[in-house]
């Protein structure tokens, strides 16, 4: 079931994406280049996958979560684009290719993040990818920009730098994560939501009690993938978060204490849907997905 929701939803978010990244004049050709190799690449698109499911579970049409899709994908893009940068991960390779610095170059790599980062807030914002009222596109550019910035994924990255080589405890841990990985999920489902138009305290609640639990699982799953997996099947260097020593949740917790714990996450999201109808099988698809998926 959500190989086919996956598909579609991929191929409405890449059809709304490529129309953003045609260069306005040809001195800007490299750069919008830069920014699209870096989005148009691959990926399994799960933010926009749960802006759609979002959207969907409170009776909108997925078309309506475009603009929100785009954006939440878009600020992922540019952050991994810098998160690979050498002053960062230093990595090589992402997706299976060449990350954006070594396909082009440091300075232009950081130009196409910066890019992307501000065309993710001109999507939200272009009624001709999903026509929202002002009030609602004013809350969803509000949510974007605390989830992406200092107090969301921005932060967490900067605790994550601040972290190589120490033995944090769970509680630490979880803070840095839901910030660096589950604030950019979180706004994704509440992004959706909100596109929607038939978003409650209710609904935006429980979606949110929803979104931590999945924001969470994800990042534990990642780190039993930097375990478990490889290098081909990731489509980046695995064992790199080991070589930095950077703490992870089969390090605290032990490898089989942390699968356990990314099924009670799974768990609890689920949970979180029970007030929710047969239009939330989506989100309850991918709340398992999180959880099973190799790369």
């Amino acid at each position: 079931m959500i190989d086919a929701y996956q598909a579609s939803s991929q191929a409405r978010v890449n059809a709304a994406l490529d129309t953003l990244f045609t260069a306005p004049s040809p001195e800007l050709g490299r750069l919008y280049e830069a920014m699209r190799y870096s989005v148009m690449n691959g990926g399994k698109r799960v933010r926009p996958l749960l802006a759609y499911a979002a959207c969907e579970a409170l009776g909108g049409a997925a078309e309506q979560a475009n603009g929100a899709a785009c954006a939440v994908e878009l600020i992922h893009a540019y952050s991994l684009v810098h998160d690979d940068l050498p002053a960062m991960d230093d990595d090589d390779l992402r997706r299976g290719q060449p990350t954006t610095h070594k396909k082009f170059d440091e300075a232009c790599a950081i130009l196409a993040g910066d890019g992307l980062q501000s065309l993710a807030f001109s999507a939200l914002l272009d009624p001709a990818l999903s026509d929202c009222p002002v009030q609602i596109r004013l809350d969803m550019v509000s949510a974007l920009a605390v989830a992406a910035g200092p107090a969301g994924m921005v932060g967490g990255q900067a605790i994550d730098l601040g972290s190589v080589g120490l033995k944090l405890d769970q509680d630490a841990l979880e803070y840095m994560h839901r910030h660096k990985t589950g604030a950019l999920i979180e706004a994704s489902v509440r992004l959706g939501a909100l596109a929607s138009g038939r978003a409650t305290a209710q609904t935006l609640q429980a979606l949110q009690s929803y979104a931590r639990a999945i924001g969470l699982a994800f990042q534990v799953q990642d780190d039993i993938l930097d375990v478990e997996s490889d290098t081909q099947t990731l489509g980046k260097r695995q064992g790199a978060d080991i070589a930095r020593d950077k703490p992870t949740y089969p390090a605290l917790l032990g490898l089989d204490a942390a699968k356990t714990y990314a099924l009670e996450l799974r768990d609890q999201a689920l949970a979180a849907l029970r007030p929710f109808d047969a239009a939330a099988e989506p989100l309850r698809d991918l709340a398992r997905y999180i959880v099973e998926r190799r790369s």
